[in-house]
This record gives C-alpha cells, structure tokens and sequence, in this order.
C-alpha cells in the first residue's frame, strides 16, 4: 500500500504537513484542492502535485487518492470528513477533530464500519517525548496536581484591537482560544489520564467573539488539573505534574521538547526527539500505522480524540460559548 494523499485547505499548516509528507517513505501527494483555482494551482507548484481540484466531489471521485488530509475552518471537519469516508477514503483531520461529541463518535463509526483509518492531526500524541512521558509517569508516585501554560500571542489578536472579527477568534467558525491553543494543554490531559470526572473552562471573552485567552479546569479521582492557555499574552509554555514522590516538567506542552523528571534522589532531562519538527514524527507515525495496517494503535489515538472532543465541549457550553449547529 502507499498513501496517495489529497489535501483540502491551503493555510500554513498544510505547508508544515507536506512539507514532511515529501520526505517520509510510502505517502505521496496525489492531488490538492481549494476552492480557489489559484491558490491550489500555488499550492500544487510548491510540492509538486500532479493534480489540482476545485470540486471538492471530484476529488472524492479521484480513485488515485486513498487519504484525505483535511485542513480547514473547524466548522467544516466533521462534513468534509464525513463525504471522504463515504467515498471511501482514510481521513487525516486537523485539530480540533470536531466541534460536537457526537460528530466525532459517528465518522469513528463510520470509518470503523467501512474499515478505513481516521485521525486527529494533533501532532502531541505522536510524539517520542509522549510516549518517554508516559513510561516516566509512576516515578513521581500518586499524582496531586497537574499544572500548564501554552500562552502564544497573535498577530490576529492585534486585528481584534483594531476591530476586525478574523475567523480564529470568530465563534462563526468555531474559533477561539479554547479550540486552538489551550487544546493542546487538555488534549495532554486526557491522553495521558483520561477523561475527567469534571471539567470547567473560566474564559476571557473580547465582546462580540470568542475567548482569547482562558483557564480550563479539570477534576480527576485524587487530583485537579488547572490549564492555561492564551493567545493574548506570551508567557512560559509547560506542563507540569506534581506526585507524593516528585514531579515532571515538560517543556512545552504542544512539541513536548523535553521531559524532566524530579524525585528525592533523582534528577534527569531526556529528549528522544532529535528533530524539532513536530510534524515529522506525526506523519511518520500515520504513514507506519497505515502501511502496516495498523487498526488496533490507529483507533486508539481516536479514543483520546473522542475523550478530548467531549471533555472540551462540555466545559465550552457551559461557558457560555456557543457555534452554529450546538442543540
């Protein structure tokens, strides 16, 4: 099997992914779509694709293309994700995977169903350093706190100031900090311990959009975990767990960078990354699972999606933050 890719969306993010989909063994770009003819034609010339759609059908029906890497508005995941796995195609989906529980619990249906592969581009859970921070997690013994920051400004918060409504702080889109930044710090959250037996999201919201910044709230058996995230301010980016017999520091909570592990009587920084880019352990790990076929590890990356999704839209509803199409 080779995966022969067809992407749908043109922003910067597609550039990081294909940018290590031109290294990685196995996975070819096939075709690239956008609903402007001139920014696919762009795309397309930068890596080469032999092929470029501006009907998203037509791309489904390209029986060349067996995986569909989505890139787009939040709002637009679960559709688009859900016309390639009628088509018959693998989806690779950008975070946030969906905006609803049950949207995300149906295309995991579907696609079981059809036995075709989906998941969640959050580069986090495939990470070397995931998995190092995982296998360090009894040293520290029961765990009493969980503590994290992922604060990046933007540049679009200054359109805010200005008093522009661009779509990553738009509630039209399903924007906001919540579904960009501060997911990766609950994503950690419930990859690592599951989904919590509570969950509340205190946000700051600019008048007329979405939240910019905020701190989310999660109580587990034995622990809380309080998360901040901000794409107002810029601070120090970790994610600490605090134990009865010591602590791990992890170095940003999206690359996982590093990972310290503090006890009584030890105290080491590993790193098993020896490539800073992210994104290249992500598609690595995609490609390995597909052409290894792989069903049984590749589900279970969407179990934590499904976790993730619910965990997030509870705590967002309750918040006060509404999208179009929430009940």
């Amino acid at each position: 099997m080779e995966v022969r890719l067809g992407t749908i969306g043109s922003g910067v993010i597609v550039h990081s992914v294909l940018d290590n989909v031109m290294k990685a063994d196995g996975v070819a770009l096939e075709a690239v779509y956008s609903r402007t003819k001139d920014k696919a034609e762009s795309l397309a010339k930068v890596y080469n694709a032999p092929k470029i759609y501006t009907d998203i059908n037509a791309l489904m029906s390209d029986d060349r293309v067996n995986t569909i890497y989505i890139a787009t508005p939040n709002l637009l995941h679960y559709e688009q994700a859900r016309l390639a796995l009628m088509a018959g195609k693998n989806v690779i989906c950008e975070k946030p995977f969906t905006t609803k529980f049950s949207h995300a619990q149906e295309l995991f249906t579907l696609a079981k169903s059809k036995g075709l592969f989906i998941f969640e581009a959050a580069p986090t859970i495939y990470l070397p350093n995931f998995r190092l921070l995982r296998e360090k997690l009894s040293l520290i013994g029961r765990i009493r706190l969980v503590m994290s920051n992922y604060s990046q400004y933007s540049s679009r918060y200054d359109l805010v100031l200005k008093g522009e409504r661009p779509n990553i702080f738009n509630p039209e889109f399903a924007g906001g900090c919540l579904m960009d930044i501060n997911f990766y710090n609950v994503l950690l959250n419930t990859a690592l311990f599951g989904r919590p037996e509570s969950a509340e999201y205190y946000p700051n919201i600019y008048p007329g959009l979405a939240d910019t910044s905020g701190v989310f709230v999660m109580k587990y058996d034995g622990f809380v975990s309080t998360n901040a995230g901000a794409k107002d301010t810029w601070g120090i980016n970790h994610f600490t767990i605090e134990g009865e017999k010591g602590f791990i520091y992890v170095d940003e909570p999206n690359g996982l960078k590093s990972v310290r592990v503090v006890t009584k009587t030890s105290d080491e920084t590993f790193n098993e990354q020896p490539i800073a880019d992210r994104w290249h352990y992500e598609i690595e790990e995609l490609a390995r699972l597909m052409l290894s076929d792989d069903y049984e590890s590749a589900y279970s990356f969407m179990a934590v999606t499904l976790n993730n999704v619910a965990t997030i839209e509870t705590a967002r509803k309750n918040a006060g933050i509404i999208f179009p199409g929430d009940e």
